[in-house]
C-alpha cells in the first residue's frame, strides 16, 4: 500500500477499543476508543497538535488545522459551505456549532471544543497494518497505538542497481499475483540510491515502485508476495529457438542443429538477438534457418 501512517495517542485514560488488522477507517469513522470515548479519522495534511476551541475572537484560533477541521465539518454534513466557509481557516461560532453537531453524532459532551488527541488527521483513508495499543491498558499520550497504510496498492520491487537503467516510470509491467491471475501494473518510481548488501554474496539494489492499473483485481490481501514481469524490449515477428538449443562455436559464434526430414542432424549457423530468459529464447538472425 502507497503511503505509511503512525497513530500516535495524545489522550490519558484506559484503551477500550481498537480494530483489527486489514480494517479501513474513513473520514468520520472510529479508529480507536479511550475510557469508551471515540478518536476519529479527519482528512487532511497537517497533524493535530492543539486544542481546537472559539477563542474570544474568530482570528484567535486560525490556522491550517482549523481549515482542515471546517473542511471535514462541511463534506461529514454538519454544516454548509454557506453556515461555514471551508477555507477561511478561523474558528468562530458557526464552527462551534458544527463540532458540537460531530459530538452529538459521536456521544460526545457537546462543548464544542475538541482536544488535542480527539482527531488525528491523515491525508486520505487508512488500512491498519499493525496494532500496538493494548485493550485495558493506559493510554499513554505520545505512544504510537496504531500503524496503518493507505488504500492504494503497490508492489515494492527491490531491483539490482545494476538493471537500474533497464526501467523507466511509465514501464508496462505485468504483477502475478499468488493465486496465479494476472494483472497489469506501470512504474510509479524508480529509485536513485542503491542500499548497501549486508553481505558481499548480495547485489546493491534501489526501490522500485509499481501501482496496480486495476486496483480491485489484486484482490482482498493485505500483503502478499508476487511476481513481476517487465517489458524491457519488443520485437515483432522475431525468429526465436530455445536458448538451450545453441552450440557455441570458435571466434564468439554460435549455431543450432536441425534434423532433417531424412533423421539426419546438420548445423545451421544463427547471429544472437534478443533474450527473454523468462521463456527460455532467444531470438537468432542472419540465418538460413527458417520456422
Amino acid at each position: 500500500y502507497a503511503g505509511t501512517y503512525v497513530v500516535v495517542n495524545q489522550l490519558t485514560g484506559i484503551v477500550t477499543a481498537l480494530p483489527p488488522v486489514g480494517r479501513v477507517v474513513r473520514r468520520g469513522e472510529v479508529l480507536y476508543r479511550v475510557d469508551g470515548e471515540p478518536v476519529i479519522l479527519l482528512y487532511g495534511a497537517e497533524p493535530a497538535h492543539r486544542d481546537l476551541a472559539a477563542g474570544d475572537d474568530a482570528d484567535d484560533v486560525a490556522g491550517t488545522d482549523v481549515r482542515q477541521l471546517e473542511q471535514n465539518l462541511v463534506a461529514l454534513g454538519y454544516a454548509t459551505t454557506k453556515q461555514l466557509d471551508p477555507e477561511s481557516g478561523e474558528f468562530g461560532w458557526r464552527t462551534t456549532r458544527a463540532v458540537k453537531k460531530l459530538q452529538r453524532a459521536l456521544g460526545l459532551p457537546r462543548t464544542g471544543k475538541l482536544e488535542l488527541g480527539r482527531v488525528v488527521f491523515a491525508p486520505r483513508p487508512l488500512r491498519i497494518t499493525e496494532v500496538e495499543g493494548i485493550r485495558g491498558a493506559p493510554a499513554a499520550p505520545g505512544s504510537t497505538i496504531l500503524r496503518a497504510t493507505s488504500t492504494t496498492r503497490q508492489v515494492r520491487v527491490a531491483l539490482k542497481a545494476t538493471q537500474q537503467g533497464a526501467l523507466e516510470v511509465g514501464d508496462e509491467v505485468t504483477i502475478t499475483l499468488p493465486d496465479g491471475r494476472a494483472t497489469p501494473g506501470k512504474v510509479a518510481s524508480v529509485g536513485k540510491v542503491a542500499s548497501t548488501p549486508e553481505s558481499e554474496q548480495e547485489s546493491p539494489t534501489v526501490d522500485v515502485t509499481i501501482l496496480p492499473t486495476d486496483q480491485k483485481a489484486t484482490g482482498t490481501f493485505d500483503q502478499a508476495p508476487v511476481d513481476v514481469k517487465v517489458v524491457t524490449d519488443r520485437i515483432d515477428d522475431a525468429l526465436v529457438v530455445p536458448i538451450e538449443a545453441l552450440l557455441a562455436l570458435a571466434g564468439n559464434r554460435y549455431a543450432v542443429e536441425v534434423v532433417t526430414k531424412s533423421g539426419r542432424t546438420r548445423r545451421v549457423e544463427v547471429s544472437l538477438g534478443l533474450f527473454d530468459e523468462d521463456a527460455g529464447v532467444v531470438q537468432v538472425t542472419n540465418t538460413t534457418l527458417r520456422a
